[in-house]
């Protein structure tokens, strides 16, 4: 069990002002309203990445408010991203990345990539999980039950929360368990541990963010 300690970082996602440093990768946009961050995308399949610009620790919790606005599409969270060799993911030695989910998982980056609104292709709508896989590689570590409706049904926000401590990741919406799991540091490669977090979209999906947060992850 655990609880949320120091606050590493907060950001509302209120206005432009609070994104300002943020990197977007892909053919994504931003826009405000009431509020809260709007994200989507220029044309049909432009994909994108929007990252926070913080480099965090292991041993911390993510959380954010999250509304699915328009489907179909895919709503992703990329957490402890880096370079294969340890360097900083906007390293200018890196490949460049537009987006493109192959860039992402096969690469040369390191990171875990977790999918909590996968609703692109009629098979993922017909039987909604969510997913977690780790790069380097498309190794799918765990999946759970996706309880999000449609985006006509919702009744947003939903309160996401990703521990991320070592090996061990757990995932729930609204305080329901979705996912856990416990890398064992050989089966999928090294643990990972520090690095960036990013949201991704694939078009044409629209979602509306907000109170993105990172604690320390105390054990209680």
């Amino acid at each position: 069990m655990y609880k949320e300690g120091a606050c590493l970082y907060h950001n509302p996602l209120r206005s432009v002002s609070d994104v300002k440093d943020w990197r977007m990768e892909g053919g994504g946009q931003i826009s405000f309203d009431d509020h809260s961050l709007h994200l989507s995308h220029v044309q049909d399949e432009a994909h994108f990445v929007f990252w926070c610009p913080e480099t965090f620790p292991d041993g911390i919790i993510v959380t954010w408010d999250f509304s699915p606005i328009e489907q179909p599409g895919l709503c992703m969270l990329f957490f402890a991203a880096a370079g294969i060799g340890g360097e900083d993911l906007f390293d200018p030695s890196l490949r460049k990345r537009t987006g493109t989910y192959l860039e992402y998982h096969s690469g040369d980056i390191n990171a875990l990539h977790l999918s909590y609104f996968r609703r692109k292709y009629a098979e993922e709508r017909a039987f909604r999980t969510c997913n977690l896989r780790k790069s380097r590689g498309f190794h799918l570590a765990a999946m759970g039950a996706d309880p999000l409706p449609s985006p006509d049904d919702a009744d947003s926000p939903y309160r996401m929360k990703l521990i991320k401590d070592k090996g061990y990741v757990h995932f729930s919406i609204n305080g329901l368990p979705i996912l856990e799991w416990m890398d064992d540091g050989s089966t999928y490669g090294p643990v990972l541990t520090k690095g960036k977090i990013g949201f991704r979209q694939m078009a044409p999906m629209k979602a509306v963010y907000r109170d993105f947060a990172v604690h320390q992850a105390v054990r209680r």
